[in-house]
């Protein structure tokens, strides 16, 4: 039912309000809203943000989950622990050059215990953590908005009251069901953002109990200041963002605990007014809590820069265009028309795409472009709400415009590319705290029109209507971030000129097989960007598979042209040349690639084939035992070391090589195929009989399997179970090369036993 009764469910308020706040009119008064005792409005908004997320629970591993987590060796129980303290969010030592420079153990240590539980990569368990985690959030926000809205009360006995039971409500649903916190939610990676927010909240409702004891204004818990702190270094990393929970507890103890206005303390401290001295700053308590405050924060920063080392992460232009601009004023004009898009998105979260770089937003080089429009209209709305933030008459409008702003734009500012540069242009999961300060506006927005409106239900619908209408759309959103295939096709529409958006279809169709149609999109991506490295080595490797040699050549030539370290891109070039038959340039390619990555197996092993082709039995060894001891488990290039030295003749080498590769791959069917081989050579019948049964009990449908414990049967004189297994195989592959002979001479044989037997 929807009422207008105000605070039904607090009793006898009058006996229990603090002297500070009672004269304060309350948001709740003219709305038409449900309204609920305190738990069922929480689990009214948990229910409801489980049900906008929940059909993302079985989703794989989508865009950056799989640099994250699939390919991140912090993950996996043999990286000693403390190597998560010294590594970024990738894997990476934060030290390199390479490195991302984002630390975030404590989100990277969730991931750990995920894959630990889960006994290897199962995406399921990854996903069900993050809903819950958002669930969680969204039941705070009942909490942290009634403190927001309402102001901060307690009761004689301590507890705090929620004095905007309605309101609060609202914006904790429009909080939970905003469409544009399906990447946080639904992608696995955006766990750092839900860790984060969860502990900068834990922060902010610390900070709010630290004045439970507060009668008249002076008494305060420094004990809950200094949780607030550490809970506010605890979200810091698990995410960058989680510092700005300091600044925010500075501004809400200046505004809701000290009551003070903003605009008349700065125009007193401009003229060095005396009557400071009677807001009783320092009687309060207020400079001291903002000194704590203010010296923790930069005590973690301090740490956090000795860790990740003096140098920035490095990004290159097509991650963010904007701040490569030569003209400040261009990059001023961009960087704030990425502000008014990241605020639409908030207003109007329907065009969401999973990567907005690469062209997605051409740049403003001018100001005729119409896009200019978007950036005065946000800036009249910024300076609008700033206007009565500041200057308002009524003191309830003042601290709630000014909560809202603040936690609207102080946990952007690590995204907004003012004190460094970012690796993005617009990143939908930087919005998630953000999205906080747009509900308060939202919903005192809302307070507004109710009070004017005659028909209050009608605006009560309206809202209604928007959560609707967001529960729909989040639940679409999430169903699109369950595959990379509705994923990146979901971008198409929503970013066509976006280079990136065509590369990951195209790739996504490759990895499926797809190849005609993943170079279409390959085609596209280079088109988009024609120094898309990264698009060119795929493509020219698609292009190398369909034996269209030349083009590919030239492609890749271009990319390492472009990009002379691309060590990828070489060694792709030199099979290339290598299939062309130009062995030295395929060669000195190969040595280029290792150059530019000393660790780099596969090119060893690539490197041994050229070598193998050449006849340089000994250099084609060397390089593949260099990729083996790069890569223990390179199971082609030990399957290639014992080929090699079983067609020359070193039958106990091959031997030798095979045992140590299975000792380190035991249960590679490959492996035991060719160790089997050298061992019925070496007149080892038993040993290789037992391999050769392990590897079709591995792999039963290997045509070649049967056939080569065929023949040794047929070595043997098992000639009945050579006849078997010749038959199986033949069946498998009827053209086998020369099954069908080595069958007909045992047939005939078999023949002749029983005529001179007969």
């Amino acid at each position: 039912q929807i009422c207008n009764q105000h605070n039904a469910e607090v009793p006898n308020l009058e006996q229990v309000f603090h002297r500070m706040a009672q004269t304060e009119p309350s948001l709740d008064h003219d709305v038409s809203w449900f309204l609920l005792p305190s738990y069922w409005a929480k689990m009214v908004v948990a229910l409801i943000s489980f049900l906008c997320f929940a059909n993302s629970y079985d989703g794989d591993f989508v865009f950056d989950d799989s640099e994250a987590i699939i390919n991140n060796k912090d993950l996996r129980a043999e990286t000693p622990f403390g190597d998560l303290w010294h590594h970024d969010f990738w894997g990476s030592k934060l030290s390199s050059n390479t490195s991302h420079k984002s630390y975030r153990p404590l989100t990277v240590l969730t991931f750990r215990i995920n894959y630990l539980f889960a006994g290897g990569f199962y995406p399921v368990g990854f996903h069900v953590i993050n809903i819950i985690l958002h669930c969680t959030i969204s039941v705070l926000m009942v909490d942290v908005f009634s403190i927001l809205l309402g102001g901060l009360q307690f009761s004689n006995k301590g507890r705090r009251l929620n004095l905007a039971p309605k309101t609060s409500l609202i914006a904790a649903l429009l909080f939970a069901v905003h469409p544009v916190h399906t990447e946080c939610v639904a992608g696995i990676v955006g766990r750092a953002d839900l860790l984060c927010a969860l502990f900068f909240l834990l922060s902010f409702l610390g900070y709010c109990k630290a004045f439970r004891e507060n009668k008249e204004g002076h008494n305060f818990s420094i004990f809950w200041v200094l949780v607030s702190v550490i809970l506010g270094a605890i979200a810091m990393l698990c995410k960058e963002q989680g510092i700005t929970i300091l600044g925010l507890n500075a501004v809400f103890d200046v505004l809701v605990i000290n009551k003070l206005n903003v605009l008349e303390l700065i125009q007193k401290l401009l003229h060095k007014d005396k009557s400071l001295e009677n807001a009783g700053l320092l009687r309060k308590g207020l400079l001291f809590r903002i000194t704590l405050l203010m010296s923790g924060g930069a005590t973690i920063l301090y740490i956090r820069w000795r860790i990740m080392g003096t140098g920035p992460p490095a990004f290159t232009e097509v991650d963010n265009p904007a701040s490569f601009a030569d003209s400040l004023f261009v990059r001023a004009i961009n960087y704030n028309y990425y502000y008014s898009l990241n605020a639409w998105l908030l207003l109007c979260p329907w065009w969401l795409c999973f990567d907005w770089s690469m062209g997605c937003i051409p740049l403003i080089k001018s100001v005729s472009d119409w896009r200019i429009i978007a950036l005065a209209a946000l800036w009249f709305c910024l300076i609008g709400l700033i206007c009565q933030a500041l200057c308002s008459e009524d003191s309830h409008k003042r601290r709630i415009l000014t909560l809202g702003l603040g936690f609207l734009i102080i946990p952007f500012l690590p995204a907004s590319n003012l004190f460094f540069r970012v690796g993005f242009v617009i990143a939908e999961r930087v919005i998630y705290l953000p999205s906080i300060g747009y509900c308060i506006l939202f919903t005192y927005g809302f307070s507004l029109l109710s009070k004017q409106a005659k028909k209050k239900k009608i605006l009560a619908v309206a809202v209604l209507g928007i959560l609707v209408i967001n529960v729909m759309r989040c639940a679409l959103r999430s169903s699109q971030w369950r595959s990379e295939e509705q994923l990146f096709r979901s971008a198409l529409s929503v970013c066509p000129l976006n280079a990136k958006v065509h590369y990951n279809v195209g790739k996504n169709l490759a990895d499926k097989g797809n190849q005609s149609a993943a170079i279409k999109y390959y085609r596209e991506a280079v088109r988009l960007n024609p120094k898309y490295v990264h698009a060119m080595n795929n493509l020219g490797n698609i292009l190398k598979e369909r034996n269209e040699l030349q083009e590919a050549e030239e492609l890749l030539s271009l990319a390492v042209q472009i990009q002379p370290d691309f060590a990828a891109a070489w060694m792709n070039l030199g099979i290339v040349q290598n299939s062309l038959r130009r062995f030295e340039e395929a060669e000195q390619s190969y040595w280029t690639a290792i150059k530019h990555r000393k660790k780099y197996p596969d090119c060893y092993y690539n490197l041994g084939r050229l070598y193998a082709d050449l006849n340089r039995h000994i250099d084609a060894l060397n390089a593949w035992r260099n990729a083996t001891v790069l890569k223990p488990e390179h199971s082609l290039a030990w399957n290639n070391m014992i080929i090699l030295l079983d067609n020359t003749g070193n039958l106990a080498q091959a031997e030798a090589v095979g045992r140590e590769a299975l000792e380190l791959i035991p249960n590679d069917h490959s492996l035991m195929f060719s160790l089997a081989n050298v061992l019925g050579k070496s007149q080892k019948y038993k040993e290789s009989e037992a391999l050769f049964l392990k590897a079709i009990k591995a792999n039963p449908n290997a045509a070649s399997y049967h056939g080569n414990l065929a023949v040794l049967y047929h070595r043997w004189g098992n000639l009945d179970l050579a006849k078997k297994h010749y038959e199986v195989s033949l069946k498998l592959d009827p053209m086998a090369p020369g099954t069908k002979e080595n069958y007909n001479l045992l047939r005939r044989k078999l023949e002749q036993l029983q005529k001179k037997g007969g």
